[in-house]
């Protein structure tokens, strides 16, 4: 597999849902058209709504990753 190039990247283990989605979305509004955020969240919600949320508004979910710590990490392609 081709190695990923990740622009940017946001750790949101620290809040809830639905800032979750909201910390994660202006993150990737600081980026250019077609860039990659990583973003690291918590198991449950947060790894349950953000990807499909990031889907619903276009962005191209590229992999979610089980970091084995009650974490995972989410690389997201910002749409064009």
């Amino acid at each position: 597999m081709a190695e990923i190039r990740i622009d940017a990247a946001v750790d949101i283990t620290d809040v809830v849902c639905p800032v979750t989605f909201v910390k994660a979305k202006v993150a990737l509004e600081e980026l250019d058209d077609r860039q990659i955020l990583s973003i690291r969240l918590k198991d449950g919600e947060p790894v349950q709504n953000v990807p499909r949320s990031m889907k619903e508004e276009g962005h191209q979910v590229l992999r979610l990753t089980d970091n084995g710590d009650g974490t995972f990490t989410l690389l997201v392609r910002k749409a064009e």
